[in-house]
């Protein structure tokens, strides 16, 4: 009762907060649905704080141009004793000493603008993948929708077979005890009746099953659902152009590619191994007794210091870690075309998957309107006398297919339709449900940009260390060019009144 409570207290906060249609305990529609998965599916929220955390790398790579500052003190108490002397001499001493110590990095050879490249690049990509589980959360978000829809249709058209079939069955067996048909007639309308219950009783399992993954995925039980809105002119005219928007829009090539651009500043960072570094140090000091203590006494001790290092003999260790890095951007280099050939292979099977749809979709409305005018001639045949008992229940079967049929191939193309727009990377909310506020995921980037710890000749220094060490290449997002949207698919046929 508690999680009923707050789930629907969830609901009515969310689309409060996104100026949608009131809804009273449920999504009616695909655009409430998808606001509030997008407000509160938890796996697109730990996607969001997993990119935070990713953030927080860049930050820390950034500290290595700023100074550090430390303090340390020391209390010391020594006994020594003499052996040979009579009597025997102890010497005691103690000891006191607090030092403040201040450097302040130059030049790091490189090092620390590698990381810093690298980590911006690391950010980037996490930006991609929190697209692209966004793009997956929001597709289980239509598919579970279109499911439920297309369930509670199919439930609706068993129980109109089991009303039809039982009627067929009071009819038979009215007949039969006036002698028009045989025992035989009776139990074929009995069978196909049983089926029929227990076809129905199946769609009622799936229905609960299509239910409880609309919940989890949404965060509260389906009520009454709208027909979802079409999606048409968000897709590209064809395949071809698909392709080409997936090169600059698929959240896993640009994933890829900035998981390159990150493992080449990499090898730039191993590079700088081999570089000098340069760090101003200072420090301050004081020394005394500490027992008894007094400060006024301590002696003070003040010095600075310019520090230059340069490695000369590492062992090999630093053309390893070279090569290695090398390597590891050989491996990013081929993950994006890896990404690429399999992206171009998922467009094109969604892409074949909604042309089968839409195509399935004219043939079974031909299928069912067909189907519809055969069950109504045989039945009235059956009453002069030209078809069976069985010829009447054949004919009820094929137009329950037929309708079945219907209501997949809807549902089947719209899936394919959002699995086209996943890949080009135009399954996302801004495009789906524009009203609804985004998340900003380089928000946290830029707040991290002059925060604590920031210091003024922070800019200088990084431009110094990073002269050699490429840079994050911003991949830009191109327009999805309007296309024509498809005519509009007419809604199933009315079943006809009960005979």
């Amino acid at each position: 009762m508690i999680m009923r409570h707050r789930s629907r207290w969830l609901a009515a906060v969310s689309l409060a907060a996104l100026s949608l249609a009131p809804s009273a305990a449920s999504a009616e529609t695909l655009a409430e649905a998808i606001a509030m998965a997008y407000a509160s599916n938890p796996t697109l929220q730990a996607q969001r704080a997993q990119l935070r955390a990713l953030d927080e790398n860049w930050y820390q790579a950034r500290a290595g141009y700023r100074p550090t500052l430390s303090v340390s003190g020391r209390a010391t108490w020594s006994e020594t004793t003499i052996p040979g002397t009579r009597p025997l001499v102890d010497v005691e001493n103690n000891s006191g000493s607090a030092v403040l110590s201040l450097t302040q990095p130059v030049y790091s050879g490189g090092r620390v603008a590698s990381a810093v490249s690298a980590a911006e690049a690391d950010s980037l990509s996490g930006r991609e993948g929190l697209r692209r589980v966004e793009a997956q959360v929001l597709g289980q978000v239509i598919q579970s929708y279109v499911d439920v829809r297309r369930d509670q249709e199919a439930l609706r058209i068993r129980q109109t077979n089991v009303a039809v079939l039982q009627r067929q069955l009071d009819e038979s067996r009215a007949r039969f005890e006036v002698g028009e048909i045989t025992r035989t007639d009776v139990a074929q309308s009995e069978a196909r009746l049983a089926a029929a219950v227990a076809l129905l009783n199946s769609a009622q399992a799936t229905l609960a099953t299509s239910r409880a993954s609309y919940e989890a995925v949404v965060g509260q039980a389906p009520g009454t659902l709208a027909p979802e809105p079409p999606i048409g002119a968000l897709l590209p005219a064809s395949v071809e152009q698909a392709w080409d928007l997936a090169e600059s829009g698929s959240p896993v090539v640009r994933a890829a590619e900035y998981a390159e651009q990150a493992s080449r500043a990499r090898i730039a960072g191993a590079r700088a191994e081999q570089m000098p570094t340069i760090a101003l140090q200072g420090q301050l000091g004081y020394s005394g007794l500490a027992s008894p203590l007094h400060t006024d006494a301590y002696s003070r001790a003040l010095s600075g210091s310019a520090v230059v290092s340069v490695p000369i003999f590492s062992g090999g260790q630093t053309l390893s870690r070279i090569r290695a890095a090398t390597e590891r951007n050989t491996v990013d280099r081929l993950g994006v075309e890896n990404a690429r050939r399999t992206v171009r292979q998922t467009i094109t099977q969604s892409w074949s998957a909604l042309q089968a749809a839409r195509s399935n979709i004219e043939a079974t409305d031909k299928q069912v309107r067909a189907a519809r005018i055969a069950a109504e001639g045989v039945v009235q045949e059956q009453r002069v006398g030209l078809r069976t008992t069985i010829d009447v229940l054949n004919a009820e079967q094929e137009l329950r297919a037929a309708e079945l049929a219907q209501v997949s191939a809807r549902r089947d193309e719209y899936v394919a339709a959002a699995g086209v727009l996943s890949q080009v990377g135009r399954l996302q909310v801004g495009y789906l449900v524009p009203e609804v506020p985004r998340y900003d995921p380089s928000a946290n980037f830029r707040n991290l940009r002059v925060t604590w710890g920031w210091v003024p000749w922070e800019v200088p220094g990084s431009g110094l260390d990073g002269i050699l060490v490429p840079k994050p290449a911003i991949i830009p997002d191109r327009p999805v060019p309007a296309a024509p949207s498809p005519p509009p698919v007419s809604p199933p046929e009315a079943l006809p009144p009960a005979r």
